[in-house]
């Protein structure tokens, strides 16, 4: 019987219908079966990819939808490093600080990538801040040492304890150069954030804290740091003849002063003579703003160990501070929701950060000149067309953001208004935004900190970075950006300077004021950075200061 029969009979409008439910539940149960198969997949590669060490570099498993995410802007899709390199340890909580992973795929990928050497040290380092961290035996066995006024044997565990001055820029160079000496001589960092920076970063070491407890016993020291201070090193040696050999035994303390206004005396903490008795200290109390790290490259005992642990030596501060200091949830917000509203679908983002130290002496008008003047010299952004009151339409229309971060809002206002009420001379589209402007820096203020940490961190995801010369706010983006930025030469009178804003040649902050001397065997000997190791040069924005460099570029 064929089937045309089998429709005349009666007997295929009966069986049809059975045989195509039939085909569909068998196609069910098989698209069900795949789907299971799948899913038991997916769960496979997930736990294979919480199984991977923490000691591993870049070789991170993830699943398909975790491998390609898109920049927030989602115009491009690429695989995103979420560890830096190995840089970041596994282990934390991504939900407790979101921005420790999500920040990779808000600014393009560095193309410096941390040694294999960095990345074993960190893991041992984190290692031995779990066993002494706050709250652990050989903590409060090193506690215990405080109240004696000598040490006899040695310790457990030896402390470098962060102390804050100066503003939030001052003291993120500081605290990333205070850990790169714990690092060096196997201490463990503890900082002291107190109310005003309270809640602004994550915590950067896994299943531990570095905030110094609030019962720590020498907390009301903390604001007698000063220079001479008679609990410090310096004052130790002035009182020895400089001749630390005279000190029969180690204190249990001592305090370290490496601000901007140090003595001579205290400067004398970069001698190499002198560090074995500083690791006989178990406690060291330091209160700096600078970023002293260049100068650690200039004592010898410790110059084979950064060598291997930065062969580029330009790195240091961005590998620092990218492991150290993550935006805390809160802080993640502001940056984010600001990020996907103004800069999100722009072409290019331009970051522009003016900080004047005296309005006096230099006038806003001045200032905007030498403003305009960079970004003429160097063609950062188009010009205006005087003549043409509408923009000719154009394909490849650029559309492109600029971020300023000031105190003030006079110069975020005159660039708005140069680009709203004339076009630019390509067509291209420009926007200009200012986070805030709190006209005053408020010291001591977690708010005030708070919107700094976000502008800072805004600032390193642009493409093309402007710095005001001197300024840590500056050093800090850059580094987190890993940009070499134009540094803005804020003029102190009346006329703007020729060059208004050159190139840096190194992404690495300044050290403002670093010792002028060595002292050996008792002679004083000017110092001559250039003569000491090749990759320490005196600042492109301050005479007296030093950076590093690589050398090859020099």
């Amino acid at each position: 019987m064929d089937i045309f029969q089998m429709e005349r009979s009666g007997y295929g409008s009966k069986r049809f219908p059975k045989l195509v439910v039939s085909f569909l539940v068998a196609f069910c149960l098989l698209y069900m079966a795949s789907m299971v198969y799948r899913s038991s997949t997916f769960v496979l590669i997930d736990e294979v990819a919480k199984d991977n060490g923490a000691g591993e570099v870049a070789e991170n498993v993830t699943t398909p939808s975790e491998s390609e995410d898109k920049h927030p802007s989602g115009t491009e899709s690429m695989v995103v490093d979420k560890l830096l390199g190995g840089l970041l340890a596994t282990g934390f909580d991504e939900e407790s600080c979101i921005s420790r992973y999500q920040a990779t795929s808000y600014r393009k990928a560095s193309p410096h990538k941390p040694s294999a050497y960095l990345v074993s040290k960190l893991r041992k380092y984190e290692d031995l801040h779990k066993r002494c961290g706050p709250n652990t035996e050989p903590y409060k066995r090193a506690l215990k040492k405080l109240s004696s006024s000598h040490i006899n044997g040695t310790t457990d565990c030896n402390y470098i304890v962060w102390t804050p001055s100066n503003g939030l820029g001052n003291r993120i160079i500081s605290m990333a150069s205070s850990f790169l000496f714990a690092v060096l001589t196997n201490r463990v960092l503890l900082v002291d954030h107190g109310t005003d920076m309270a809640g602004i970063f994550c915590e950067p070491f896994p299943n531990t804290s570095w905030l110094l407890p609030m019962d720590f016993p020498l907390t009301n020291q903390f604001y007698s740091l000063q220079p001479g201070n008679g609990h410090s090193y310096g004052h130790l040696l002035k009182i020895n003849n400089m001749n630390i050999s005279a000190v029969s035994q180690p204190p249990s303390f001592l305090h370290i002063y490496l601000a901007y206004n140090y003595d001579k005396h205290d400067k004398l903490f970069f001698q190499d003579q002198n560090q074995g008795f500083l690791q006989k200290v178990p406690w060291l109390i330091l209160k700096s703003d600078q970023y002293f790290v260049p100068y650690l490259f200039l004592i010898p005992s410790f110059q084979q160990e950064l060598g291997r642990l930065f062969p580029d030596k330009e790195t240091v501060f961005h590998h620092l501070v990218r492991y150290l200091f993550h935006p805390s949830n809160q802080a993640w917000g502001l940056i984010t929701r600001f990020y996907r509203a103004y800069l999100a679908s722009a072409d290019q983002k331009i970051g522009l950060q003016v900080r004047v130290f005296d309005r006096k002496a230099s006038p806003v008008n001045v200032v905007l000149e030498q403003i305009l003047g960079c970004i003429k010299k160097e063609k950062l952004l188009p010009q205006v067309d005087e003549q043409k009151p509408i923009a000719s339409p154009s394909k490849n229309q650029t559309l492109r953001a600029i971020t300023i971060a000031s105190l003030y809002p006079e110069y975020y206002e005159r660039i708005k208004s140069m680009y709203w009420m004339k076009p630019a001379v390509n067509g291209d589209v420009i926007g200009v935004y200012q986070p805030s402007h709190e006209e005053v820096q408020h010291f001591g203020n977690n708010l005030h900190n708070m919107k700094a940490w976000a502008e800072i961190s805004i600032l390193s995801l642009s493409d093309v970075l402007v710095t005001s010369s001197w300024s840590t706010f500056g050093y800090v983006a850059q580094g987190l950006g890993g940009l070499k930025p134009w540094i803005l030469y804020v003029p102190a009178g009346n006329h703007p300077t020729d060059q208004p804003c050159p190139r840096g040649m190194s992404m690495e902050p300044c050290f403002h004021f670093p010792p002028d001397y060595y002292r050996i065997s008792n002679t004083r000997q000017r110092l001559d950075s250039g003569s000491l190791v090749p990759h320490v040069r005196q600042c492109e924005d301050a005479s007296k200061g030093i950076k590093l460099f690589n050398a090859k570029q020099l």
